[in-house]
């Protein structure tokens, strides 16, 4: 316990250090961008438009909304790739500064899952506009959608302190995980409905894929206008949790071998 009260201070004690390179990493994104934020909302509606017009035609039967259906999906699935695929350079590619001054090296990778948080924090917008224009009544359980947020978010910052740690020693992790993503795609219900699957595999899906207790949680309160199922909500807690914990004690565990490999 003694342990975990030295981190958080440690944590406490570089707040600011982490403040500016959240805001480094926003500027960067926008820099010499002439609509700037309004991009974070414009992005994701017109891959959501283009996705649409794609799939509408095949699953316009089996769901209802299609369009609110697939950019929850999208919003969702785009934050953990996003943020998890910047995570896992934020070691290697600070190796000049690390190099030079003691930082914690945490730092640098909670900076960037945090930064893409923000940038989803953003592209709600989109959703908002979307919602608004598909007529999606709000209800009271819009009050939970923080709380689906911050789970994912802790998902994202576990697998991405995992990923991270792991670069610094199996380079080729960042290319082996772009393959990954893509099938995790497709495996997570972001434009179909999730009855297409064969049993099995749904089942599995389910029963082991962190993004569909998200994605569902969330189509749950907006589509259907109710709380989402305690399954939901305890599994996805579950996995932020677990990866969470999995993800700390490899880094923390590895970190002093960094200077080593960077």
């Amino acid at each position: 316990m003694g342990i975990f009260f030295r981190r958080l201070g440690g944590f406490y004690q570089y707040r600011f250090l982490m403040q500016q390179l959240v805001t480094k990493d926003i500027k960067l994104k926008y820099r010499r961008s002439f609509l700037g934020y309004l991009w974070s909302i414009l992005n994701p509606l017109m891959i959501m438009v283009i996705m649409v017009i794609v799939f509408s035609n095949m699953f316009r039967s089996d769901i209802e909304n299609f369009p609110v259906y697939l950019i929850i999906g999208q919003t969702l699935f785009n934050f953990m790739s996003e943020s998890t695929n910047q995570a896992i350079t934020s070691i290697t590619g600070n190796a000049a500064l690390l190099k030079k001054t003691y930082v914690p090296k945490y730092v640098f990778t909670v900076s960037k899952v945090t930064s893409s948080f923000v940038n989803t924090l953003f592209a709600l917008g989109a959703l908002v506009i979307v919602f608004i224009v598909c007529r999606v009544t709000p209800n009271i359980y819009y009050l939970l959608i923080p709380v689906i947020l911050l789970q994912e978010y802790i998902f994202c910052l576990g697998l991405g302190m995992l990923l991270a740690q792991s670069s610094v020693f199996f380079r080729d992790i960042q290319y082996i995980y772009n393959a990954i993503i893509t099938a995790w795609m497709y495996l997570t219900p972001l434009f179909y409905p999730i009855t297409l699957l064969p049993d099995k595999l749904r089942q599995i899906v389910m029963a082991l894929n962190p993004m569909y207790f998200y994605v569902a949680e969330f189509r749950q309160i907006v589509l259907e206008g109710r709380m989402p199922d305690p399954y939901l909500i305890i599994a996805g807690t579950g996995a932020a949790i677990f990866v969470l914990v999995i993800g700390t004690w490899a880094f923390l565990k590895t970190q002093d071998k960094f200077i080593l490999y960077i």
